[in-house]
């Protein structure tokens, strides 16, 4: 065996750390540091050094497994298990109609697997049900961003114009535990003279490093956000020229903000007016200034709405599209960016493209060589799809996710999971929605295989494979070649990674994001190439959506000037028609789900360090267990003394929706009218078997952040704050 280091990257969250993989005697790989890439230097946290533990074959899937008879999963040859899903979606076709057909992708695959994934599902089966797990992660931010500049792109700019800023406002995001590796820049920040704000209802390891930390109760970002324009404008802090010159629909979103004073904003949030005016003179005095929101924000049935309101902010102080400042989103998901941009999502197509658009579809239909008008159109959203199980989606294809676990209302979607007429799943290992699968394939790791992710930077990285699968695993690539095929499509499926990932540049091409000018070769030779990078060349005649059959800076055409990606968006123009950002005006309403005598607790939720997700490869983790081994209810010290729970007591967490039981976690961290939970477990500690799939009218995020609970004891019930 030849022991020779492959430089990749972490397959976790979406900073996509560099790491090099060195293959071991034992079959798997060892990681170490690779200090040459910029996004992490060398650092990793623990799950990035710990991510070889599930290539073991004794944690992994090895095997097809197929349901018998006496309804086990018994394993199968690949033969009969992909014969199985043909025909279980076929049936479903033709007895219901393809719409009857859902497929379900994950914000973990590669560019090429999600693209490829979404084609399946227009092509193949024909149904307009697909969307995937990344619409619990940024999809309000995504919305936001569409509305104020035209583009989405998590972040504007690249994490290294963080420490060179003046001035920070974290929304929402506690990256100490989330993806520890950024944390420097923050430090980095602080270091040069600037300044970090944290908007969170906890004191979480990240607050703990900020100069100032605000705590709202949790669904009142809104509010928060509109109290400090009003300030802003109140003060004369606003750029006049600046809101002039390149912004449009001010004066409607200045009157929406001048009806939340401070006062009223003070009695909403829990934030204090003089903390209200600290922020303002933090974040307005310096040269530049950013706003980072994460999930705590976007995750409301207001969403949208909410970070509107902080994007306005960016706006009226003139803080977007200039060097060193601008708002942006701290994606979660590993390829949340990349796997919502090629076509896995209900409304969208290659290159970001819109699925109602006739020009898309007329340019991805040309690429994929069928008529435009045999496109399905836009279909449910990922709550909606997951609650249309068993009644108008009878069968469904999953890949890559865990929403037995991670969906909201999580009891009620294990229901609709249970009530399908045929589910398949491909995944890594036997998470708890593969074991209520009527089919499960074992596919390749990030390890195991090639292809691309795009970073929450907007950063196209190539992870490489470095070792072999085991027999008896295959990818996913080929799992879509071989089920089209016995659906009927021979060709326009392709297994090599490279080749889809040829097509997809295609089919990108004079999208919103553009990755036609991006190649294997230039992500090998560079640390990641930022989209849009459109080719050089202009397509040639041929077709739709036709471009060269060998594109600027692939080895067939030596080596031309290429397009340099493009790190830093909106600097000289926005991405609207006129060029302007605009000012989308908004009010604060409360949540879908305010406390009342029944359920007096607010309830949010969020990660902890050790786990990741749905916890279904770090929970067969040893070291990831140790330092992470179980659900708990984290509790103000004032709360559990009413409530007579002591540390580590059992409390029974209630909502409309269902029950949770987790241990208490006693600490003055967080606010007494709100308890958190992690949500990495299943069982009795299931986290999201309480939150509320209230979506956003926009978005269609659920309201995972906050809904009403009570709190019981053994001794007591229905204790709230006082």
């Amino acid at each position: 065996m030849q022991n020779t280091a492959t430089p990749t990257h972490c397959p976790y969250c979406a900073l996509q750390c560099g790491m090099n993989l060195t293959p071991t005697p034992d079959g798997t790989v060892e990681v170490s540091e690779r200090a040459g890439f910029p996004v992490n230097r060398g650092a990793l946290c623990g799950k990035g050094r710990t991510a070889p533990a599930v290539l073991a074959r004794d944690v992994r899937l090895t095997s097809p497994l197929v349901r018998d008879e006496g309804g086990a999963l018994v394993p199968a040859s690949w033969e009969e298990a992909l014969d199985r899903i043909a025909a279980g979606l076929r049936r479903t076709r033709e007895a219901h109609g393809p719409d009857a057909v859902g497929v379900f992708g994950g914000g973990g695959l590669t560019n090429e697997k999600a693209y490829a994934l979404g084609k399946f599902a227009r092509v193949v089966l024909g149904t307009s049900q697909i969307d995937y797990n990344g619409r619990f992660c940024m999809s309000s931010a995504a919305a936001a961003g569409i509305k104020a500049f035209g583009l989405d792109r998590g972040l504007p700019f690249p994490l290294e114009d963080i420490p060179k800023s003046g001035c920070v406002i974290l929304v929402g995001s506690n990256l100490a535990e989330t993806m520890p590796p950024s944390l420097r820049f923050f430090t980095e920040l602080k270091d040069n003279g600037g300044t970090l704000i944290v908007v969170d209802p906890r004191r979480t390891r990240t607050a703990e490093q900020a100069d100032l930390h605000l705590a709202p109760r949790p669904g009142t970002d809104l509010a928060l956000a509109l109290g400090l324009l009003h300030l802003v404008i109140a003060e004369g802090r606003v750029d006049e020229e600046y809101v002039r010159e390149r912004t449009s629909g001010w004066e409607d979103a200045r009157a929406a903000a001048m009806a939340h004073w401070p006062e009223h904003v003070e009695r909403i949030t829990g934030v204090s007016v003089p903390q209200l005016r600290e922020v303002v003179r933090l974040f307005c005095e310096p040269e530049s200034a950013m706003v980072l929101t994460a999930r705590g924000p976007e995750q409301q049935s207001k969403g949208t709405d909410t970070v509107g309101a902080w994007i306005n902010l960016c706006l009226a102080t003139g803080r977007a599209g200039r060097p060193r400042s601008g708002y942006g989103c701290l994606t979660g998901q590993g390829n949340g960016q990349g796997g919502r941009e090629h076509g896995q999502k209900a409304d969208q197509l290659p290159g970001y493209r819109k699925l109602d658009d006739p020009a898309a579809r007329a340019h991805v239909a040309g690429v994929w060589g069928v008529d435009p008008d045999s496109l399905p159109g836009p279909g449910r959203s990922a709550y909606e799809l997951l609650d249309a199980l068993g009644t108008d989606i009878r069968s469904l294809l999953l890949m890559a996710s865990n929403p037995v676990v991670s969906a909201p209302r999580a009891a009620h979607v294990e229901e609709r999971v249970k009530a399908l007429d045929f589910l398949a799943v491909c995944d890594v290992v036997l998470s708890e929605t593969a074991a209520l699968a009527d089919v499960v394939l074992p596919v390749t790791q990030w390890a195991e295989e090639t292809g691309t992710t795009t970073n929450l930077e907007g950063r196209v990285l190539l992870r490489r494979r470095a070792i072999s699968p085991p027999e008896g695993v295959r990818s996913d690539l080929e799992v879509l070649h071989e089920l089209a095929a016995r659906l009927g499509v021979e060709k326009g499926f392709p297994t090599d990674p490279e080749e889809v990932f040829g097509e997809l540049r295609r089919a990108s091409a004079g999208g919103a994001a553009d990755y036609s000018g991006i190649s294997y070769r230039r992500l090998a030779e560079e640390d990641g190439v930022f989209w849009p990078c459109p080719a050089v060349e202009e397509p040639v005649d041929g077709g739709a959506g036709a471009l060269p059959d060998a594109l600027p800076g692939d080895p067939a055409r030596g080596a031309p000037a290429a397009h340099p990606g493009t790190p830093r968006l909106f600097l000289d123009r926005f991405a609207t028609p006129d060029g302007r950002a605009r000012f989308v005006p908004v009010s604060h309403r409360p949540a879908a789900e305010e406390p009342d005598e029944e359920y007096p607790v607010l309830l949010t939720t969020g990660r902890v360090v050790a786990q990741y997700q749905s916890g279904a490869q770090t929970r067969r983790v040893a070291e990831l267990n140790a330092a992470a081994p179980g659900p708990f209810v984290e509790i103000h010290p004032r709360l559990a003394a009413r409530l007579g729970a002591a540390e580590g007591d059992p409390v029974t967490v209630v909502s409309r929706r269902g029950r949770a039981v987790a241990p208490a976690r006693i600490t003055d961290a967080i606010r007494p009218d709100t308890v958190f939970m992690p949500f990495h477990w299943p069982g009795e500690g299931r986290a999201n078997s309480l939150t509320n799939p209230a979506l956003d009218p926009t978005s269609r995020m659920p309201e995972f952040k906050v809904c009403a609970v009570r709190l019981e004891t053994a001794g007591r019930r229905g204790i709230g704050p006082r």
